[in-house]
């Protein structure tokens, strides 16, 4: 028994490294995980919808009589997939980026202006890490080694330490809004929450993906139960088993639905107050955000500005924010007036 017992670990193990030396993605647990939820996604999209064009003859008929209707259901199926796939393979952003390109900078501005015994601004472009605030429309261009550190630290008011802003764990200094993410083991640029359904951050450059794809697997929701529905009440006499099933799918995706559109509300209320789930949950333990009054937000522009950065700055721009200045957040905590609002104060 023992024998056979070994036998057939050993061709268990042999199976398994020829398997993952076929598919070395696949060798890593966390990989396999983030694949798991991939499938097991697909595969409740492909089950809510495949039961009901299995179920409802009327819906076939339909799509006999009028293609397009079914046409643009499966392609908002199709779309919502795409999105979630470039979502959670997108990078949220990380400091360790912006630190490499700063370097990079660096190197490239001092070699420059070595060979031409020139400001290294005037040869080189603008590195892609825009410093907003109170530097608003001023590109960052690297000079020194350590001009990291004095970007980080211009950003914090007068007086803070490095300490108090480099990270226990990457060791690396934290722009305002960064946070480490302890399922990633890397900080991330304006941290919002680590997403277990994505497998992945969600940050500053894929905070707006994020929101698409909440709002694509909300109207497919909506769409998929208004076709339950309208087979429910349909008048055909069909198996009761059909009925309780379709009952118990429309049971749960209601309750996804109610999710799903909280999710939507929630996260739109963040981006048009320019807002983190972290910042707005966290408030009082982030250091730098104690002293902001309440219902004053910092790093808010206007809705109008606000919900430009979020939607049409590219995503190969790092936007750094420094910390608003005592004068600034007196004028946000400034009440509004009739005038305020004839002159599109929160715009």
């Amino acid at each position: 028994m023992t024998t056979v017992m070994g036998i057939c670990r050993s061709f268990h193990d042999r199976a398994l490294a020829r398997f993952f030396h076929c598919f070395p993605c696949l060798s890593d647990p966390a990989r396999r995980s983030s694949w798991g939820l991939k499938v097991t996604l697909v595969m409740l999209h492909l089950i809510f919808v495949g039961i009901l064009f299995v179920f409802d003859g009327d819906l076939i008929e339909t799509t006999k009589k009028e293609p397009w209707y079914t046409a643009l259901y499966l392609l908002l199926l199709f779309a919502t997939l795409v999105q979630y796939f470039i979502t959670s393979s997108s990078s949220p952003g990380y400091v360790f980026d912006v630190m490499r390109a700063v370097n990079e900078t660096n190197v490239i501005c001092q070699k420059s202006s070595m060979a031409s015994k020139q400001p290294a601004s005037s040869q080189n472009g603008s590195l892609n890490v825009v410093i907003e605030g109170s530097q608003s429309g001023r590109n960052f261009q690297g000079s020194n080694p350590s001009s990291w550190t004095k970007l980080v630290m211009d950003m914090y008011p007068p007086g803070t330490s490095i300490r108090s802003c480099t990270c226990s764990y990457c060791n690396v200094e934290q722009p305002p809004r960064a946070k480490h993410c302890h399922d990633c083991d890397k900080c991330v640029l304006q941290f919002d929450h680590h997403c277990l359904w994505l497998g992945s951050c969600v940050g500053q450059d894929n905070h707006c993906k994020f929101w698409w794809y909440i709002c694509e697997e909300t109207a497919l929701c909506l769409w998929t139960g208004i076709l339950y529905i309208m087979y429910l009440k349909a008048n055909i006499s069909r198996a009761w088993w059909k009925d309780a099933i379709m009952i118990l799918l429309l049971i749960a995706l209601s309750i996804v639905i109610i999710f799903l559109l909280l999710l939507l509300l929630f996260h739109s209320y963040l981006v048009l107050t320019n807002q983190t789930t972290y910042e707005l949950v966290r408030c009082r333990r982030i250091p730098y955000l104690r002293r902001i009054p309440e219902r004053v937000y910092p790093f808010s522009k206007g809705i109008c500005r606000n919900l430009y950065n979020f939607c049409c700055v590219r995503s190969s721009i790092y936007s750094l924010e420094p910390l608003p200045s005592s004068q600034e957040l007196e004028e946000k905590a400034r009440p509004y007036t009739c005038l305020d609002i004839l002159a599109c104060r929160c715009c």
